[in-house]
Parts: C-alpha cells; sequence; structure tokens
C-alpha cells in the first residue's frame, strides 16, 4: 500500500514537473556527456534533474528521516527577506523509488516536453544514432567578422554581371579559412572543409576554388590599367583591397604613415607564367624559383593592401613606386615614409626629395662612410626620452642627439642598457678567440664573429683597432630625415616602425602558402590574396581582444581552441538534435570579443 501510494505520487506529480524542465533544460555539457554513457546511476540522474530545472524554479533534494532517504521536490521561496525551500511534494523512499525504476520512468514521460531530457532517455535505452561532428568555432567566430568587415558585399559588387554557377563568395571564404587554420594548397582546402560547419559549401568542387583564385587574381581591362606597371598589372584583387579601404574610410581620414615591409615565396611547381623567377631568397632555397610579396601596413598594424611581384624583384626598386600607388589608389594626400635600411638607396632617397615627401629612413652605419666617418664622430650632448627601466615590461632606455651634414639631418639613437650587453657580449667574444689563438690560428678563419677581430700579418693576431672601432657601434642607430619632427619624435615613430615589423614578422606564417601548384599567374595572385584577406581577418580579433583587454591571448593556442569547439547531430526517438560542447580556453574570450551568440547547446535540427 504505502509503496503504491509513493509511485502514485510519482505519477501525479510528473506534468508539473515537465513544465519545469520545459523551462530550463539539461546542462549542455552534462548532456553531451552523458550521451554516450550507458550506465548512469540514480544520483547522477537527480543531479542532471536538479541542474536541469534550477535553482530559482524547482530542484530535487534527498531527505534523511530516521533510517530512511526520501527524494522530494522543493522550490525556493522569499520569507520575510530570507530565502526558504518549500516542499512541494514528496516523492517517495529513495530505496524503493531506485528498485521500481518508476524514477527513470518519470523522467521518460517528461522527456517529450525536454528536447535534451529526450537525448538522455534515448541514449540510457541505446537509441541514440550520432552523425558525423563538425567544428564550429573558427566558421562561427571569422564568419561573424567576415560579414563585418563587408568583405561579401565587396565580392558581391563586384560579380555582378558574372554568372557563376557556383558561389564565389562561399569558395573565397573557405580557403580564407583554410589559410588560418592550417595554410597549405587548395586541393588540400577541399578536403579539410568538410570537417567544419561551413554553410553554402555542399555544392563547392575543386575547379571552383581554381575558378575563383583565378577570379580574384585576373587583370582588370585595359583601360583600367595604370601607366606605371612596375608593380605589376592592376587586378581584381586591387579593387577589392580599395572597397574594404573605402569601408573604413573615416578610420583612416589621418593616415599620414604606411609601413611597407616584403617577403618571399618559393614554388614547388613552374610558378606561373612571369611571377615564377629566381632571386634572393629569404627563405634559403635559390634552387627554387619564387615571387616576391609585400604588405603595406599602416600604423597601427592594419593591413592595406599587397604587392605580388616576380621573384627577381629587388627590394631596393620597390619603395617608390609603392608609394606612388598608395597615394593614387588610395587618396592619401600626405605621406611619410618610414622605412629600414633594406629598402633604401641613394637613388631612392633622391626621388623621394624629388617629389618633396616626407621620410624617416634607417641608415647603414658601416658602409657608408658620412655616417661611419662624420656623423657618429660629432660630438654633441644626448637627450634622454626613455629613462632606465624600473619595470621589465616598461619601454627600453633610449637616448638622442641631432647631427647635420651639410643640409642633411641626421639622429643618432643610442640605447644603452643593450649596448651594456653588445660590450660584455664582445669581451667575451674576444676572450674565447685569445683561448683559440693559443691552439692555432685554423680554427678562426671559418668564424665569422672571430675573424673580424683578426688581423694576418705574419701569423692571427687580435685587432685592438678592430675590437675599438666595433665599439663605436654599440646599439647605436642612426636615421635620415627630412621631416620637422623632433628628435625624439623621430626615433619614437621609427621605433613604431620597429613594432610593426616585428608584427609583421609574426603574420609571415600567413603568406607561407606553400605548396603553390597553381600554373598561372592569375590563380597565384589569388592564392595569395588570400592570406591577405586571412591578415584582416586576425588583425580584426585581435583588436577586439585587445579592445576587451585580453592582451595575453596567443594565436595559435586561440586557434585550437575555436577548433574543439565541435557540434554533434543526434537523432531520438524519430527527432533530430544538434549538440554542441563548451567552449575551452580562450574560445570564449573569441566568441565574445567577436559578438558571436551561441545559443542552446541542444536543439532541434
Amino acid at each position: 500500500m504505502l509503496r503504491a501510494l509513493e509511485l502514485g505520487r510519482v505519477g501525479a506529480f510528473s506534468e508539473r514537473l515537465c513544465s519545469a524542465i520545459e523551462v530550463r533544460g539539461v546542462h549542455a555539457y552534462l548532456a553531451f556527456s552523458l550521451l554516450f554513457s550507458r550506465n548512469v546511476s540514480l544520483r547522477s540522474v537527480v543531479s542532471l534533474l536538479q541542474a536541469a530545472i534550477g535553482s530559482d524554479t524547482m530542484f530535487a533534494r534527498v531527505k534523511k528521516s530516521g533510517r530512511y532517504e526520501y527524494l522530494q521536490i522543493v522550490h525556493n521561496v522569499r520569507v520575510e527577506g530570507h530565502v526558504r525551500q518549500q516542499v512541494l511534494a514528496t516523492l517517495g523512499r529513495l530505496d524503493l523509488l531506485k528498485e521500481s525504476g518508476q524514477l527513470d520512468a518519470l523522467l521518460a514521460s517528461c522527456a517529450k516536453f525536454s528536447e535534451q531530457a529526450a537525448i538522455l532517455n534515448a541514449a540510457q535505452h541505446d537509441r541514440v544514432q550520432t552523425g558525423q561532428a563538425v567544428r564550429l568555432g573558427p566558421p562561427l567566430v571569422f564568419g561573424r567578422l567576415w560579414q563585418e568587415l563587408g568583405v561579401p558585399h565587396v565580392l558581391e559588387s563586384l560579380l555582378r554581371g558574372r554568372k557563376f554557377e557556383f558561389s564565389v563568395e562561399r569558395a573565397v571564404f573557405l580557403t580564407v579559412l583554410h589559410r588560418l587554420m592550417v595554410s597549405g594548397s587548395d586541393r588540400a582546402a577541399e578536403r579539410w572543409c568538410r570537417r567544419y560547419a561551413l554553410d553554402g559549401i555542399e555544392q563547392l568542387e575543386l575547379q571552383h576554388l581554381y575558378r575563383a583564385m583565378g577570379w580574384l587574381g585576373e587583370p582588370l581591362p585595359e583601360a583600367e590599367q595604370p601607366p606605371d606597371q612596375r608593380l605589376g598589372p592592376r587586378c581584381r584583387k586591387d579593387r577589392i583591397e580599395e572597397l574594404l579601404f573605402a569601408r573604413r574610410r573615416d578610420l583612416f581620414s589621418g593616415l599620414q604613415v604606411a609601413f611597407f615591409d616584403t617577403t618571399s615565396l618559393y614554388f614547388e611547381g613552374a610558378g606561373g607564367e612571369t611571377l615564377g623567377q629566381h632571386g634572393y631568397s629569404k627563405d634559403h632555397r635559390p634552387d627554387l624559383k619564387q615571387m616576391v610579396v609585400g604588405v603595406v601596413l599602416d600604423e597601427r598594424g592594419w593591413p592595406l593592401c599587397c604587392f605580388l611581384l616576380p621573384g627577381n624583384t629587388a627590394d631596393i626598386s620597390l619603395l617608390v613606386p609603392v608609394v606612388d600607388q598608395l597615394r593614387t589608389r588610395f587618396g592619401i594626400e600626405r605621406v611619410c615614409v618610414v622605412a629600414d635600411r633594406g629598402l633604401i638607396s641613394a637613388e631612392t632617397i633622391r626621388e623621394l626629395e624629388e617629389r618633396k615627401w616626407q621620410y624617416l629612413l634607417g641608415a647603414r652605419l658601416r658602409s657608408v662612410n658620412e655616417i661611419r666617418d662624420e656623423v657618429l664622430s660629432r660630438a654633441g650632448r644626448y637627450h634622454v626620452v626613455q629613462g632606465p627601466r624600473q619595470l621589465s615590461h616598461a619601454p627600453s632606455p633610449l637616448k638622442v642627439k641631432e647631427v647635420w651634414v651639410d643640409e642633411r639631418r641626421y639622429i643618432v639613437c643610442h640605447n644603452e642598457e643593450q649596448a651594456t650587453k653588445d660590450r660584455h657580449d664582445r669581451e667575451a667574444v674576444v676572450r674565447k678567440l685569445t683561448d683559440q689563438l693559443e691552439h692555432g690560428p685554423k680554427s678562426l678563419v671559418g668564424n665569422k664573429g672571430f675573424r673580424k677581430y683578426l688581423r694576418a700579418e705574419g701569423e692571427f693576431a687580435i685587432d685592438a683597432e678592430k675590437v675599438a672601432a666595433e665599439a663605436r657601434f654599440d646599439v647605436k642607430w642612426v636615421l635620415r630625415t627630412n621631416t620637422e619632427l623632433t628628435p625624439s619624435e623621430v626615433a619614437l615613430r621609427y621605433k613604431d616602425l620597429l613594432h610593426v615589423e616585428s608584427m609583421f614578422r609574426s603574420l609571415k606564417s600567413l603568406l607561407d602558402t606553400r605548396p603553390i601548384f597553381h600554373r598561372c599567374d592569375d590563380t597565384i595572385r589569388g592564392h595569395v590574396f588570400c592570406s591577405f584577406l586571412a591578415l584582416l581577418l586576425m588583425k580584426e580579433l585581435d583588436s577586439r581582444l585587445e579592445s576587451r583587454g585580453w592582451t595575453e591571448v596567443e594565436w595559435r593556442p586561440l586557434l585550437d581552441d575555436l577548433d574543439d569547439l565541435q557540434q554533434l547531430t543526434v537523432t531520438a526517438s524519430g527527432k533530430s538534435y544538434t549538440v554542441r560542447t563548451a567552449p575551452r580556453g580562450d574560445a570564449g574570450k573569441a566568441i565574445q570579443a567577436s559578438g558571436v551568440a551561441l545559443g542552446p547547446a541542444i536543439r532541434l535540427a
């Protein structure tokens, strides 16, 4: 009789309990973990039920009375300013409920009101069919940034009048996302994408990716080509860069500084009709054909445009035509060219002055006689810009002085902290060199670090004059400028270049798109341009994270955390559901920064 009464309470209370389950649902991460578990204890189910219905509505608890434990449904109420638990029903003795299995029956009865519970109930009875798990994080986060940067709108505006039987925008986004996550060939991207929850790619084939790359790199009609084509033909990717810049034009109305740097990419194959050429290889692969890739960044590190050039193009020939194009393409009226010594020659400086452009250029200390013999020899007082560090993360010490040679203005910069380190390093080299000389000179010939301190007059010996001369260059760098900036401003502006160059080195991994198997210049240009679009997405996410104070997030672990956010399709009781894992690590930060709402962890498909 007692058991019948208790079971009757269970049945009578089911309808009321169902409404609570419907309101709250089961916690996503518990639901996902239990999907593949066949032996779930009653206490686990009770705990799951408690999480499902929520502490602010009603929940289950076990109440001990004498020798027995009773299962109760209670909810919180506020009485005279205090929270009290009010018993809604006592379902019965816990041991009897375990023996009878009626609690499981109750949950199964309620499952029709809860998608989560339905999955759990079906999983308990081995009636769940699972589909393939897909990765959700990267398409969600970078898909939102892709939309908000306006890339789909720009591509669609340029596609008007063209009849493609596939979505060019989807093909480009797929390639860009692949470049962000793993890089590689378009053939690899076509296989890789099947593991990701990418909308609109179901009909895409490898040939479509090739055609999309060709469209991006296709030269524009002859009427739109510039007279000066030293930087190659004007292509569709140039129009995309300009339209994307125009969408953010209000943010760049005061743009005066542009940073330019280059890298090289070698080819596994022929390297196209004209782009693949032998030249100075920064990858140390002179045996392979290569192309030169130049990227322009603004002072905040935002990518503005890229230049894709034959592999035998010399860096020093690029600076002036690049600035010419920046002025023409982006309507920049005033440009201050900030560049390091690798892009500078006497001819370059002459052209900058003929155009009356402001410049701030790194100079070669050892190879330019005027700098080595006059600028560094001039006496003068240094002005302290940044004093000795008080904290490890503080700016490095910096002092400057101004030197004029005729009408040429130089700024000598000095870092005392690094100079001390250089002096100690040099003294260590000289000590080691002294020891080596006692054991014979043959081992010194191939060592460049030793050789610059030696003289060979009959026999090898340390050249004291060379050692003293080298000390003159201890962490000094010389800048040449025609600006009206103060010496301190000149030095700090050049340090901005060093910061951007450091950023550029970290971005070069995205430009490393090898292997490149394309045979046509158009598709090669499109393939590499997708790396430029990947840089845009990377910078956008980095800026959003920084604006929220998340400055310590590392890029590679962040991508791994996003990759771990997965979604599984589950069929239970004749219905299909999608079940999502919980974000982990820095994935949650990226999701918040991009403005993505994940939604329920379990929902009808």
